[in-house]
């Protein structure tokens, strides 16, 4: 397949299909397993397609407000990013929650927003669906991984 010749390769995987639904997934020099839960008729080896999706969007959050915060010389303590795809009548959207330590203040957290929304797969993803996100308050966690997750 050729390509424009300003186009920038970003990213290449090579997925071959295992044993059931299982498919094995080439990335670099790294493999893993993408399968479907065993409600679905998988094997559940590994995570489903979705699953891997906002593992993706979630890495990439992690990483860049890292790099930011270290450039800055801001303490995150230790960041969490909680995410659910989420499936309405007018499409799909994903609420992306970020949590770090008390310390960071509110202008620091404004600016980590900010930055979120602007991560690269945030940006890849945003073009084809709406992503919220937002600060975790002191409400008690509640389960992230909604029952019959399909990918």
């Amino acid at each position: 397949m050729a390509h424009a010749p300003d186009s920038v390769l970003l990213s290449s995987a090579t997925v071959e299909s295992g044993e059931g639904l299982a498919q094995h997934i080439r990335t670099g020099h790294h493999q893993f397993i993408a399968d479907e839960p065993a409600a679905r008729g998988g094997g559940d080896l590994g995570p489903a397609p979705y699953q891997l999706l906002m593992g993706s969007l979630g890495a990439c959050t992690a990483i860049t407000l890292k790099m930011y915060a270290e450039r800055k010389k801001w303490d995150l303590g230790k960041l969490v990013v909680r995410l659910k795809l989420i499936r309405e009548p007018a499409g799909e959207r994903v609420e992306r929650v970020l949590d770090c330590a008390d310390t960071v203040t509110a202008d620091q957290r404004a600016r980590l927003l900010e930055i979120a929304a602007k991560t690269p797969v945030t940006l890849t993803l945003s073009r084809a669906l709406h992503i919220d996100t937002r600060f975790a308050s002191t409400e008690p966690t509640e389960p992230t991984e909604p029952t019959g997750t399909t990918g």
